[in-house]
């Protein structure tokens, strides 16, 4: 008994270090877009909402999303880890469907098309990382 309790907290462990790397992946990933685009090609990443006043996408609100979306991301999917055993279809589906939806975002905000390029590449640069990574952690039964 107490080895195979042994046995499954070490994969309980080994499964959460892995989609915490995933999700520190991605933030990375979008860190190193950024980084490309803003400083290194010189698009200056902008967003208006509504009537508000244009505002500058820093690389701390790019990191900062990056890593709320793979949490919520690994939220889901712990979640479904426990309710179904198509856990990694259903979250992966679900995953791709809110990337695409995300995009709406850059399409209606981005002011110059410079800036919408950059954000959508933004997006599915973090998406490029965490949905693959973390479907590969969901448990199979």
């Amino acid at each position: 008994m107490l080895t195979a309790t042994t046995t499954a907290a070490a994969a309980d462990a080994r499964q959460g270090r892995a989609r915490a790397l995933c999700i520190a992946g991605g933030a990375a990933a979008a860190a190193i877009a950024w980084a490309i685009e803003v400083p290194l090609l010189g698009v200056r990443l902008t967003v208006r909402f509504g009537a508000m006043h244009p505002q500058i996408v820093a690389a701390g609100q790019v990191i900062g999303a990056a890593l709320v979306a793979g949490l919520i991301g690994w939220l889901l999917l712990a979640a479904l880890d426990r309710r179904t055993p198509r856990a990694r279809t259903v979250w992966t589906v679900t995953a791709l469907l809110v990337l695409a939806l995300s995009l709406l975002l850059p399409l209606t905000a981005g002011t110059t098309a410079a800036a919408v390029t950059g954000l959508i590449v933004l997006h599915l640069t973090v998406g490029a990382v965490v949905i693959p990574g973390l479907a590969r952690t969901a448990r199979s039964r």
